[in-house]
């Protein structure tokens, strides 16, 4: 039977640098340098000017991409902390358990890096590109795509991309992308097959030009390999990867509350009851005598919020050390928040209820999915038709504002549809938004 090893999990080898040799000693870790460099890089900063899910910027400070991702690798370090903690215990006798201790570097750099893929407009502009394929101008281009290439489209997936974002030679790059460490890259691919597995969901870990990456990337690591019925590329998940989704799921789903709280899509009281919810009656008395003496509304939020994160943290590290074998051996089902004690899962299960119910349909949310719906379309549609007809006028001048990284002129249509998808993927709201203005003559520069 199949199982996968720490030993082998986590390496540092770097994609695209595989034959290349340091023998120097550093005080970084190679792992605390794929952290460095995503915090370097261009792409990581417009995470700042990317939604997360309130529209921005506004007169009241609510999260972005950036800021989301930050606090995600804050949580999920304290997670995988916890976690080896325990680890290291139960392998002491191991060769390799000295190893363990760089879980925290790569879960740290996979958090940063989750979302980079992601494009502007939160994740309706996910579905907005998708829709754009299955129902809109592009369901045009059925015909001349393969099946693997056209459920890429119908199914984009901001996570794939992120993969797509750090592996892909993108034009007068470097061999490997970021050239970061396997162990990191895998530890981002919530969905490690490919799109014909998509499923009702629509989710999958990688596009079709980014397959034979991800095989030699898990095939090096020791990562199950349980192809699909057609043959198709899957995997078991990297251990580290349920860490990573932990730690997403605990900040968005808490951290979206606090956002709703600070702009009265939610009342204090509403707030208060969902986060209580997670504790026991004699916790909860405890917290109601500290905020007692608080009269901040915000103060409170945040002090209830920073003890839900604590307390989800505890749960789910317990889970994942409870779980070791059953992930091991890559049959451990659903997530790590599916199997933390009734008490807490029953608390997370009604602040997503309340979310779903008051935040993800309140105005303001559903006017930025509508405007980028629309305005995502519009762009797309241009910048195919100007990959597909270079030659007219006014696809010279759209094709030139596009950065010369992206190969516009690929020898395939599959690969010029790319080239779109990864100029408008990167593109910020503001500036997708000033580009849509420009092109429909409704914004000139100063004269």
């Amino acid at each position: 039977m199949s199982v996968m090893s720490w030993d082998r999990l986590i390496c540092d080898k770097r994609l695209g640098l595989e034959d290349y040799h340091d023998p120097k000693c550093g005080t970084r870790s190679d792992f605390q340098r794929d952290f460095d460099r995503l915090v370097f890089s261009s792409p990581f900063r417009r995470l700042q000017n990317k939604t997360q899910v309130f529209p921005l910027p506004g007169s009241v400070f609510v999260h972005n991409r950036l800021t989301h991702s930050m606090e995600v690798a804050s949580v999920g370090r304290s997670l995988a902390n916890e976690i080896v903690r325990e680890l290291r215990v139960r392998h002491a006798m191991e060769p390799w358990v000295g190893k363990l201790d760089a879980v925290d570097e790569i879960v740290g750099a996979a958090c940063l890096a989750h979302d980079l893929g992601n494009p502007p407009f939160g994740h309706s502009g996910e579905k907005a590109i998708s829709t754009f394929f299955s129902e809109g101008e592009g369901a045009a281009l059925r015909e001349e795509l393969t099946e693997a290439q056209w459920a890429d489209l119908t199914h984009f997936e901001g996570n794939a991309n992120s993969f797509r974002q750090l592996t892909h030679q993108f034009k007068g790059r470097r061999p490997g992308g970021f050239a970061m460490t396997y162990s990191m890259l895998a530890s981002i691919v919530k969905y490690p097959f490919e799109s014909r597995l998509a499923g009702r969901n629509g989710k999958f870990g990688f596009f079709a030009t980014e397959v034979d990456t991800f095989r030699k990337i898990a095939d090096e690591l020791g990562m199950i390999s349980t192809p699909g019925p057609e043959g198709e590329v899957c995997y078991a998940r990297h251990p580290l990867v349920y860490i990573v989704e932990a730690a997403d799921d605990i900040c968005y789903q808490v951290m979206d509350m606090e956002d709703a709280h600070k702009l009265h899509v939610v009342s204090t009281e509403e707030v208060t009851e969902a986060f209580l919810g997670f504790f026991n009656e004699e916790r909860r008395a405890h917290m109601l005598g500290v905020m007692g003496n608080v009269a901040d509304p915000n103060e409170k939020i945040a002090y209830m919020r920073s003890s839900v994160i604590g307390t989800l943290v505890s749960c789910c590290a317990r889970a994942f050390v409870d779980n070791e074998d059953m992930i091991l051996h890559g049959r451990f089902e659903g997530s790590l928040l599916d199997h933390i004690t009734s008490l807490e899962r029953n608390g997370y299960h009604r602040c997503s209820e309340l979310a779903w119910n008051k935040i993800y349909c309140a105005g303001d949310v559903v006017d930025i999915e509508l405007a980028g719906n629309r305005i995502i379309s519009f762009l797309l549609g241009k910048l195919i038709h100007a990959v597909r007809n270079p030659s007219l006028n006014y696809s010279r001048l759209l094709l030139s504002k596009v950065p010369q990284q992206y190969d516009t002129a690929a020898p395939t249509l599959y690969g010029k549809i790319q080239s779109a998808l990864d100029h408008m993927s990167a593109m910020t709201d503001v500036y997708a938004l000033d580009l849509y203005r420009k092109l429909n003559g409704h914004s000139l520069p100063a004269v």
